[in-house]
């Protein structure tokens, strides 16, 4: 992933779902298509998401907008997708959000 700093706007943040080891298609989700973010304080924010093709990859992604990315520090974030076999979650990914000079 890029290197991302607070403020940032248009961050790509792609999560694969996976079972086993395996891309879980998700294509016939529909109603729930979340990445969940936990910011370094601690506060829990859920975005909706997209598929990145047709959902059979696994891959869903969420592009940020103002004032998605409002602290400095550590975040991590999840994916949470149901479909018809039932509710699967991503591994847990972190990343780094960087302070500016002004």
């Amino acid at each position: 992933m890029a290197e991302i700093h607070k403020d940032d706007i248009g961050t790509i943040f792609r999560l694969t779902l996976k079972d086993n080891g395996s891309a879980v298609d998700i294509s016939s989700a529909s109603a729930t298509k979340d990445i969940i973010f936990k910011k370094p304080s601690g506060l829990i924010v859920t975005q909706g998401s997209s598929f990145t093709t047709d959902g059979t990859d696994g891959k869903i992604q969420y592009a940020s907008v103002s004032g998605d990315l409002d602290e400095v520090g550590y975040w991590e974030m999840q994916a949470k997708v149901v479909i018809t076999a039932g509710t699967f979650k991503s591994e847990i990914e972190g990343f780094q959000v960087k302070r500016n000079l002004v």
